[in-house]
């Protein structure tokens, strides 16, 4: 008893901000637009280009018909995966993340005829699950795919997986459109939830075995504000691990508890283990519940998982799930290059988990997680022109390997789990709202992007600016205009690799640990650049025509791993800035696999606008090797490729 109480209260101590609810707040995507830059290039590919692709691919696969069969629309039988369900809705949220900054008349008529269909195959209850109501009159010959009747089988059906995605889907469309034909579905279907599963007498006791429910549910309390929404994502948190609670459930895949996060209570877990995007949506849950009401309990799980996923099973990429075998969490510090799984999906939750996790606390570091990944593990998973995509992104390949999921080397316009590419449809448009925070008058720059945003100082109506080529440039320039001269506090985030620290922890560390230098300026007047808890805090009277100007070194640095992962002795990486470098055979003789560098080779950027879409690339000194960012390879054909090379 006496060692709880010490964790407790060294958690409280560590975790002041959790004592209560949070005041950190993203800045709404409404109130966000992106500028010609690095992300408005890819956001406006999403727009035009993604969103189109993956609704073509939908309709294509026959998972837009398979709610017309149910809804007794048209006639057929049930198209795909028992999941697909979750593929559609997906990608209506990110249409609707990007109809909320360029407003397109055409795509909102069309989100309107595909909720026409949502309505139709929805059951009287709520119940949504096309899959079930298509083979409602079958026996026995689905049992294995959905179970023998509702919820049998959760955790290998999707049933609460897919609605989760439709409640995220309808939150996005109704901020978007103030429209509620989706809402409305999403509400009814939630509330059949509510109904079913909890603690009384006549309902289920069971957890979603593809976790996002959860998460999904507190979006849904967050615009309606019925609290047996969030009531019940805390349920289906504290049931995990309580299988004396639950009838005997198919074990789907023979995986065990470990692949669904079910092996002990929730605040008893201390490692990441398991489905790597399953596990990081149940996190990313549990974040908002604390962010709702602290939980210590859950916080000091939640603090033990990350450390450990951070600081021992994370890719230089900052993807996750090393294992192909249930695309799993592996033990610590076992992080293969050539069959590293490392899934879009993962890092895309990932980002998710981090930002909430800033969210609650106001500390940096998960930010700079959020930039590593961003930049690199989840980047990496579309291709330039937006059409293309990876599943899994290895950290070497030979120009042939291939996890089942297509050719680890090229890139597919689609595959038959099509997580992926609907997952990209959905994060990409939604990026702004990422770049930005509040936290009670302050407003937090968390990351240089061209963009601008609109908030209130107290009662006073704010436009602040920036201007950056960042990430293949350090210098940012940031225009702040108030209505009328009024003070409030602007913190901007230096991220990690300007000061020293590759990523939280010792996983990977710069050999050159020297902090980039910050030049930092007001209306052309230097300042000193004093950066406190990962951010430089400016607290004046701001007037309009106000600038800021900051500039931040790019040294090239190498990267080592620690000691412990086998995969990488003797070996370094390359890095400038928040991008990670690779060598890919295009640019090296058809060759990357085994090439070395020396420690007093060179590295120096030059920026080519007409490659891949414009990137910075390194030449060495020697002449004899380039470098291009790791998010841009096989956009070019397959060939080898690396990031990690033999140290001379």
């Amino acid at each position: 008893m006496k060692k709880s109480f010490a964790i407790l209260s060294l958690w409280i101590y560590l975790h002041p901000v959790l004592g209560q609810q949070s005041s950190i707040t993203a800045v709404p995507l409404k109130d966000v637009r992106t500028l010609p830059g690095f992300w408005h290039q890819r956001v406006e590919t999403a727009r035009n280009v993604t969103i189109p692709h993956v609704l073509k691919k939908c309709q294509e696969t026959g998972r837009f018909d398979n709610f017309a069969v149910a809804g007794g629309l048209k006639t057929g039988t049930f198209q795909g995966a028992r999941f697909d369900d979750s593929d559609v809705f997906k990608v209506v949220e990110g249409a609707s993340y990007s109809l909320q900054n360029h407003y397109d008349a055409k795509l909102d008529q069309y989100l309107d005829s595909l909720i026409t269909l949502f309505a139709a195959a929805q059951e009287p209850d709520g119940y949504l699950y096309t899959i079930r109501t298509i083979h409602k009159d079958t026996t026995g010959s689905f049992d294995w795919i959905a179970g023998p009747y509702r919820y049998s089988f959760e955790n290998g059906s999707h049933e609460l997986y897919n609605v989760g995605h439709l409640y995220e889907a309808a939150v996005a469309h109704y901020q978007a459109t103030g429209k509620k034909n989706l809402l409305n579905i999403a509400i009814k279907n939630a509330d059949h939830l509510v109904r079913t599963f909890g603690p009384a007498p006549g309902q289920l006791v069971v957890v979603p075995g593809h976790e996002e429910t959860e998460l999904a549910l507190i979006k849904l309390y967050g615009v309606t504000s019925k609290r047996e929404y969030l009531d019940l994502a805390k349920f289906f948190v504290d049931m995990r691990g309580r299988s004396d609670k639950r009838p005997l459930f198919l074990d789907a895949h023979q995986l065990g508890p470990d692949y669904f996060q079910d092996q002990i209570p929730f605040v008893r877990q201390r490692k990441a283990v398991g489905h790597a995007v399953r596990a990081q949506y149940l996190y990313a849950a549990v974040a908002d519940l604390i962010r709702v009401e602290d939980n210590p309990g859950y916080g000091i799980a939640l603090d033990s998982i990350w450390q450990d996923a951070t600081f021992r099973k994370q890719y230089i990429t900052g993807g996750v799930g090393a294992r192909e075998d249930g695309e799993a969490f592996d033990q610590p510090y076992i992080l293969p290059n050539d069959n590293a799984y490392a899934e879009t999906c993962a890092a895309i939750a990932n980002v998710f988990w981090n930002h909430r996790m800033f969210l609650i606390t106001g500390q940096a570091k998960y930010m700079d997680v959020f930039e590593r990944v961003l930049y690199n593990g989840l980047l990496g998973g579309m291709g330039i022109k937006g059409d293309k995509f990876f599943y899994v992104n290895p950290m070497s390949s030979n120009g042939v390997n291939d996890f089942g999921k297509g050719s680890a080397a090229v890139r597919h316009d689609w595959f038959g789990t099509a997580c992926c590419p609907t997952n990209i449809s959905r994060f990409i448009p939604a990026l702004p709202e990422y770049i930005y925070a509040r936290n009670k008058n302050q407003l937090l720059i968390n990351l240089f992007a061209a963009s601008e945003v609109r908030f209130k100082a107290g009662d006073v109506d704010v436009k602040l600016s920036q201007e950056t080529n960042y990430p293949w440039d350090g210098a940012v320039r940031i225009n702040v205009s108030p209505e009328k001269t009024t003070r409030f506090p602007v913190g901007i985030r230096i991220p990690g690799w300007a000061s020293g620290t590759a990523i939280p922890g010792d996983l990977y560390e710069y050999q050159n640990k020297q902090p980039a230098h910050i030049r930092l300026s007001v209306n052309k007047k230097a300042e000193k650049a004093v950066v406190q808890n990962g951010y430089i805090t400016l607290d004046r009277n701001w007037k309009k025509g106000d600038i800021i100007e900051i500039s931040l070194d790019m040294p090239v640095r190498t990267v080592v791993s620690n000691s412990r992962v086998n995969a990488n002795a003797g070996m370094v990486a390359i890095e400038r800035g928040p991008v990670l470098y690779c060598a890919e055979g295009h640019d090296n003789q058809g060759k990357a696999m085994n090439i070395s560098v020396s420690k007093s080779q060179i590295f120096s950027p030059v920026f080519q606008q007409d490659m891949l879409s414009g990137i910075s690339v390194l030449k060495s000194s020697e002449g004899n090797l380039t470098l291009i960012p790791y998010y841009a390879w096989a956009n070019r054909g397959a060939t080898e490729m690396t990031v990690w090379f033999k140290e001379e």
